[in-house]
């Protein structure tokens, strides 16, 4: 009988122990990372002549899965790389988060590339990722007109090797 109530036991502790790293971890914040980009050739992707934006603005909110009501909300300003970090002090759990375009300091590229304007992110630690550090898909922004060498440029990119 002893055997039988040890191991019930082990078994019964054995959750607590596989969460107490996850409680524990939860008091670091997550380095939440991402790029903004305006698109100069107004192909939807970016390019060997994409320009990064300095000073574009960035938003991540947080909302719940089944009210969709927003639940934390943080904004970020791109650097002269294009390059915006956020950090987010709390996990998000089964919230559903996405960092979106909020403005652009150019106005000759002040037009959300739509399916690039925004970046859903995991911002929980209850999925396995056990590392801080989370990256955003890059977001863009359309160029009003595109450059005058594009049309080569993306030539260029379908043409096959002889």
């Amino acid at each position: 009988m002893a055997p039988k109530l040890l191991l019930f036991l082990a078994l019964s502790l054995l959750p607590l122990l596989s969460t107490a790293d996850v409680v524990e971890s939860t008091g670091n914040p997550f380095r939440l990372k991402g790029r903004v980009y305006c698109d100069t050739c107004r192909c939807g992707f970016e390019t060997s002549v994409t320009k990064y934006l300095a000073g574009a603005k960035v938003r991540v909110e947080c909302r719940d899965r089944k009210s969709l009501n927003l639940r934390y909300t943080m904004e970020a300003v791109t650097d002269a790389s294009g390059t915006y970090e956020m950090e987010v002090k709390t996990d998000h759990g089964d919230q559903k988060c996405e960092c979106t375009l909020v403005s652009s300091p150019d106005p000759e590229c002040a037009k959300p590339n739509i399916g690039r304007d925004r970046a859903t992110v995991i911002l929980t630690r209850n999925n396995g990722m056990r590392y801080d550090a989370r990256y955003a898909n890059a977001m863009g922004f359309m160029k009003t007109t595109a450059l005058a060498g594009c049309p080569e440029l993306i030539r260029s990119y379908f043409a096959e090797d002889a």
